[in-house]
């Protein structure tokens, strides 16, 4: 228990000294007036254990007020969502608002509280009550730390407040203690700045005599989802027409509406339809804040985090659109047009589920990002700089330097699993791909095709055999590179986390260089490409709009500068995928070689999965996000439960 002096001034200028302390009364009587009852200290309290209930009565909310660490101490919410859908996308002449007064507006920013959806997005802090305090007492509350990004409200008459530094709690107020709500107006973005603090002090002034107590209160940490959280709903764009290179792109989100279902995910899809943005995986991370409410159920908001590209303009719908109730959205400033524009997406930030390893613990995960290790380049400094901020899942970063579009989705995933852990390391095994070719050449099927995918409109099928992707130029060596850099990266995930060999899960892949291999007889075989790295979508080829493979000028893509030989998926990337439940996994249909009626990618990715208790399905995405440097992971994304203590490993 907290440590109090009191100080009581009598009617006759005599003073009594009580000391409180483990619960016991030291006192020392200096005149008859000593029997008199003692006025109570001002005491606040906040929901320190958070169990959703502010104590009033007992001590379990006192111990450890005046601090904060991972497992106790008070929390409050950014208050950045839009309940009721008051934030204007349109100025008044029509026109679309710019980012910035797109991402200034959410309930925070008017100083009101906007009903009882927001009401519930609010920290409640109580005033013990003060049933002896004199007629003319007076109160106040100061925020003396974090005052900037921190609101309180006070409740009165049924109404919340705004408090000011004008506002008095009456005597009245003080003896049957107040309630206040507490809101933060922003997440912490950069803790040379703000640490995410807020200090409030409550001030009593009674009879000529002053007390004041504090409580501390720390603003949620933003955080990414990982894979033990459940999917609850899947978002993908939504491209308009009925051309001949839309309708792969329909065909594509009435087959994912088809195995969405089949996992027992009753939401429906979440679509994108303005700005024709494919890679959905990458203009957004769908993240959350919480806290336990004042109803002692958790309190969560989903903050969709807006990727580090000012210029993407896919990423304004998470404003027009998916913003409202118990949704907010965060972007970030200060990117520089120096840091390389494709490790920005979002693609290039998973989490590693929770874990606790070489004396540090990770109860919400642990962010990986990719980085150019061959040049330096990383993503964003100002994103790094939020994530990081955040105390929790502090980002690790692997080397993403060897693959063109550069994102760590490409060969690396995480997947549940019923161990003592909770789960596995799902990696890209491209010397499992080679062996694959291998051993059905020595077979003597070195002259089946290596893909059976079917040709699209006046696009043909591939020609190339398995014998011709074995002999050509570059295709082996760079397997081996690519299975070298996996490994380098996967001893990374190791030393990090713990895992161990029996916990890595190895799944056949195989990659090439984006732009063409060439074929045993010396004939370049050309693998055409859509674009990933965000080439300028009016190009128009033979497979529409979004255009085909087209390398960014270096001041957005640093490809210049890249020591690496860049590749990407040759056959489409298994691990490329989406968890769509703990036991069902949605991957890319391999289309790869079909010998005695079998696709024997398929067959392999299938008993891969199948080892680690997963069950797979496959979705076509040859001519939508195959070909585009990408796969089913880089063209959707999900909305996963947020509603375990993220205090606690999940």
């Amino acid at each position: 228990m907290r440590r109090r002096t009191r100080i009581r001034t009598t009617p006759a200028g005599q003073v009594i000294l009580a000391l409180t302390a483990a619960g016991s009364v030291l006192a020392t009587p200096l005149s008859p007036a000593f029997a008199a009852p003692s006025p109570a200290a001002a005491d606040l309290r906040a929901d320190v254990d958070r169990d959703g209930r502010v104590d009033v009565t007992g001590d379990t909310d006192t111990a450890g007020e005046d601090s904060w660490s991972a497992g106790r101490g008070a929390v409050y919410l950014p208050n950045i969502d839009d309940d009721t859908k008051r934030c204007p996308v349109k100025g008044p002449d029509g026109r679309p608002l710019p980012d910035a007064r797109l991402a200034a507006c959410n309930d925070a920013s008017d100083k009101k509280v906007n009903g009882r959806g927001d009401a519930a997005d609010l920290a409640r802090i109580r005033s013990v009550p003060m049933p002896d305090v004199a007629s003319g007492a007076q109160g106040s509350v100061q925020v003396t730390a974090g005052a900037k990004y921190t609101r309180v409200f006070l409740k009165r008459s049924g109404a919340w407040v705004l408090l000011t530094p004008d506002t008095r709690l009456s005597a009245a107020e003080l003896r049957s203690g107040a309630e206040f709500g507490v809101e933060a107006t922003d997440i912490i973005r950069d803790t040379a700045k703000w640490d995410g603090r807020a200090v409030i002090r409550l001030t009593v002034t009674s009879a000529e005599r002053t007390t004041s107590d504090t409580v501390t209160l720390r603003v949620a940490p933003l955080l990414t989802h990982h894979h033990l959280q459940n999917t609850q709903q899947v978002m993908v764009t939504k491209v308009p027409g009925n051309s001949p290179a839309d309708r792969p792109y329909r065909q594509f989100v009435t087959n994912l509406e088809n195995e969405v279902r089949r996992a027992g995910i009753t939401k429906p899809l979440v679509t994108f339809d303005k700005y024709g943005d494919i890679w959905a995986q990458d203009f957004v991370e769908p993240a959350y804040v919480s806290m336990t409410g004042p109803d002692g159920r958790r309190q969560g908001m989903r903050v969709m985090l807006r990727s580090a590209q000012p210029d993407r303009e896919a990423g304004r719908e998470l404003f027009e659109k998916v913003r409202g109730r118990d949704t907010g959205v965060v972007q970030v400033s200060g990117v520089r047009d120096t840091e390389e524009w494709t490790l920005n997406s979002m693609g290039n930030l998973e989490t590693i589920p929770p874990y606790t390893h070489g004396g540090r613990s990770f109860p919400a995960g642990r962010i990986i990002m990719g980085h150019r290790k061959d040049t330096g380049s990383r993503p964003a400094q100002a994103m790094r700089t939020l994530l990081k901020s955040q105390g929790l899942q502090d980002p690790l970063l692997l080397d993403t330097s060897w693959l063109g579009v550069g994102h760590v989705d490409e060969f690396v995933q995480f997947l549940p699993a019923d161990t003592p852990r909770g789960w596995r390391i799902g990696v890209a095994d491209p010397q499992a791909g080679l062996k694959l070719l291998r051993d059905a050449q020595r077979d003597g099927h070195g002259r089946t095709k290596m893909f059976s995918v079917p040709g699209l409109g006046n696009q043909p099928a591939p020609r190339e055999t398995i014998e011709q992707a074995l002999a050509s130029r570059h295709f082996v060596a760079d397997n081996t590179m690519a299975a070298q850099r996996i490994k380098a990266n996967l001893d990374i995930l190791k030393r990090e986390t713990g895992v161990t060999d029996d916990e890595i899960v190895r799944v056949p892949a195989l990659y090439t260089r984006e732009a063409e291999m060439s074929a045993g007889d010396g004939q370049d075989v050309p693998v055409p490409r859509l674009t990933r790295m965000g080439a300028d979508p009016s190009l128009v080829d033979s497979l529409g709009k979004y255009g085909q493979q087209k390398w960014l000028d270096e001041k957005r893509s640093g490809s210049a500068a890249r020591a690496a030989v860049p590749t990407s998926a040759y056959v489409p990337g298994a691990v490329n995928g989406i968890l769509l439940a703990r036991d069902r996994y949605l991957a890319p249909r391999q289309w790869g070689p079909v010998i005695g009626g079998k696709d024997i990618f398929t067959q392999a990715v299938t008993a891969a999965y199948a080892r680690a208790g997963l069950k797979v399905s496959y979705i076509d995405d040859w001519y939508t996000y195959h070909l585009g440097m990408g796969e089913v992971h880089c063209g959707t994304n999900t909305l996963r439960d947020a509603s375990a203590a993220w205090w606690k490993s999940n």
